[in-house]
C-alpha cells in the first residue's frame, strides 16, 4: 500500500452525491432517526466428528451489542430454514446463551461432489489442502 501511496497513484477522491461524508456520518447517526440499525454475527466453526465436516455457530447481536434473542435470531434466518436447517443449541464447548447452528448435515454431500468433480479435472482437493 506504501509504495502505491508513493508513487502517487493514488489521488485524492471528491466526494459526489452518493458518497457519504464520513466526518458526518457520526452526527448523522445520532441526528437522524430514520438510520436502520443493524444485527451482527459472530461465526465460529467447530469440526462436526458424526458427519466429518464443519460446523456454524452465529452468536448475534443487536445494534448495542446485546445478544439477540431465538425470536431475533429466527427473524434473521430464512423461514424455508428454521428449526430445520438452522436451529438454536448450545454450544459445545463455550459457555453461554443459545446460538444459532447450521447443521452440517449436507455440508459433507456437497463437498464430495466438488471434491469429485475437481478430481475429474486431474486435479486434488481435500480438507487437507489449503490455497
Amino acid at each position: 500500500m506504501e509504495a502505491y501511496e508513493e508513487s502517487g497513484m493514488q489521488e485524492e477522491e471528491e466526494l459526489d452525491e452518493a458518497t457519504l461524508d464520513p466526518s458526518t456520518a457520526v452526527a448523522a447517526a445520532t441526528e437522524d432517526d430514520s438510520i436502520l440499525q443493524t444485527r451482527t454475527y459472530d461465526l465460529n466453526v467447530t469440526y462436526e466428528k458424526y458427519y466429518q465436516t464443519p460446523r456454524l455457530w452465529l452468536y448475534g447481536y443487536d445494534e448495542n451489542r446485546k445478544p439477540l434473542t431465538v425470536e431475533q435470531m429466527y427473524e434473521d434466518t430464512s423461514q424455508d430454514h428454521v428449526h430445520k436447517t438452522v436451529t438454536i443449541e448450545a454450544h459445545p464447548y463455550t459457555s453461554g446463551p443459545p446460538v444459532a447452528s447450521v447443521h452440517p448435515c449436507r455440508h459433507a454431500d456437497v463437498m464430495k461432489r466438488i471434491i469429485e468433480n475437481v478430481a475429474g479435472g486431474g486435479k486434488e482437493l481435500g480438507v487437507h489442502l489449503h490455497p
